[in-house]
């Protein structure tokens, strides 16, 4: 049996990675979503939401293919509902980091597959959690500079340098961190036939 054409709603280069570990043949399109808050009140909401519209939006133009969302938000313990965005700017950057220094940091990361010609859809949010450990402003700058986590929610990239940022980390799957959960996608992946390994 032939199977369906897989799409990635991503133009993250961290989740295209991930992907390419299964050894799968996918193309990625990139949805243009509005990313910001629409009355959530806790980031498993938020986070949910943006990977179903993410392959939602793709699934309804290819009907045929499985298509794959995912989108992580941060926030820091107790406060579930002030979500910790992407930096964009070096002086957020900083900001964030300062503010997570010696705080523990918790991610909801979402994941969403569609096949819209089948009526398959599984949405589900994983988490994941970050001990900071306390950070001066000198190893801050330095961090920032070297691997330019601008576009990382937190401010940091734990498959690089990040992960030097780091007391303790806690989670069933480490990809989950990363914005893409490995583990539960190959799950998804096999009930839809798809071969993995």
């Amino acid at each position: 049996m032939k199977q369906p054409p897989l799409i990635l709603a991503s133009s993250s280069e961290t989740r295209k990675a991930l992907l390419n570990r299964l050894g799968l043949q996918y193309r990625c399109i990139s949805p243009d979503i509005d990313e910001l808050p629409q009355g959530e009140t806790h980031a498993d909401e938020l986070a949910r939401r943006l990977a179903f519209d993410k392959a939602h939006i793709v699934a309804r133009l290819y009907p045929e293919a499985v298509v794959i969302g995912s989108d992580q938000v941060a926030w820091r313990e107790h406060t579930p509902d002030d979500f910790i965005g992407k930096p964009l700017t070096v002086e957020k950057a900083v900001q964030q980091l300062q503010a997570n220094s010696g705080k523990t940091v918790y991610f909801s990361t979402g994941l969403s597959v569609q096949q819209h010609s089948t009526g398959f859809q599984h949405t589900l949010v994983e988490h994941y959690q970050v001990k900071f450990r306390t950070l001066n402003l000198a190893e801050i700058e330095r961090y920032i500079e070297l691997d330019q986590p601008l576009h990382c929610a937190g401010s940091f990239k734990c498959e690089s340098l990040g992960i030097s940022l780091f007391e303790k980390m806690t989670g069933n799957d480490q990809t989950t961190l990363m914005g893409l959960p490995m583990i539960q996608l190959c799950q998804i992946l096999r009930q839809l036939d798809f071969q993995i390994p």
